[in-house]
């Protein structure tokens, strides 16, 4: 994974066909995707629960680009070995999911995979500045975690250009998950964001066998984001 800080539109299977994941990933990453977004959920960190391990790596073969796993699960290290043997490219942990985040990182990257830190929408930005050294990827929370489809949190933009400022030149990417629309595309892009995660507004409008509509969903996140980004 070379970095840049190009826009990247990274759709949450969350929002997909749970009985048709291998075909849904190929649509949306042929319609212009370029990563994959795995929510994986405990019913204990959130309330819900998706998957684990076992679906990550079953999942893996269908995924061409790059596999950003987002772990809101506490406790995080038991786990980290077998989400890289599963195929994850990115680990994101929450700051707010253990007491030693620093060593859950450096674990991370450790296992061979990118490290990312997670801050819920409650949880400031200075919570990260220790930690940033050991990121490849910080993700701004801009609903509360555990659900898909939740409004936009306009409050969060001032947490993304904060965190911006504070990475300056590192090469860190700023992920924002969660309520990210045609609307907010541009509204994240604008405040520091080079990486939108989307679920319901990449996957509403198409279907794995007739995907057009997510091309078209992808194509209007990424203008928005790119006409905002070259402001």
């Amino acid at each position: 994974m070379d970095f840049d800080r190009s826009i990247k539109i990274a759709p949450s299977i969350l929002a997909a066909d749970f009985a048709d994941f291998g075909r849904e990933i190929e649509a949306v990453e042929t319609e212009g995707a370029d990563w994959i977004h795995v929510d994986v959920m405990d019913g204990h960190f959130v309330p819900n629960i998706s998957f684990g391990p076992q679906m990550v790596t079953a999942i893996r073969k269908h995924v061409r680009t790059v596999m950003d796993v987002h772990l809101m699960i506490a406790p995080v290290d038991p786990y980290i070995d077998a989400f890289a043997q599963a195929g994850a490219d990115i680990l994101t942990t929450h700051v707010e999911a253990g007491p030693h985040t620093h060593r859950t990182l450096q674990a991370i990257r450790s296992a061979g995979m990118k490290s990312g830190l997670a801050l819920n929408p409650g949880t400031p930005v200075e919570a990260a500045a220790a930690l940033l050294d050991l990121c490849d990827l910080v993700c701004v929370m801009t609903v509360n975690p555990g659900f898909g489809g939740q409004a936009f949190i306009e409050s969060q933009l001032g947490q993304i250009r904060q965190l911006r400022a504070m990475i300056g030149d590192r090469n860190i990417h700023v992920e924002v998950d969660g309520g990210v629309d045609r609307r907010t595309a541009g509204l994240v892009a604008d405040a520091g964001a080079d990486v939108l995660v989307a679920g319901t507004s990449v996957f509403r409008g198409g279907t794995a066998a007739k995907p057009s509509g997510y091309g078209e969903n992808i194509r209007a996140l990424r203008d928005a984001a790119d006409n905002a980004q070259g402001d």
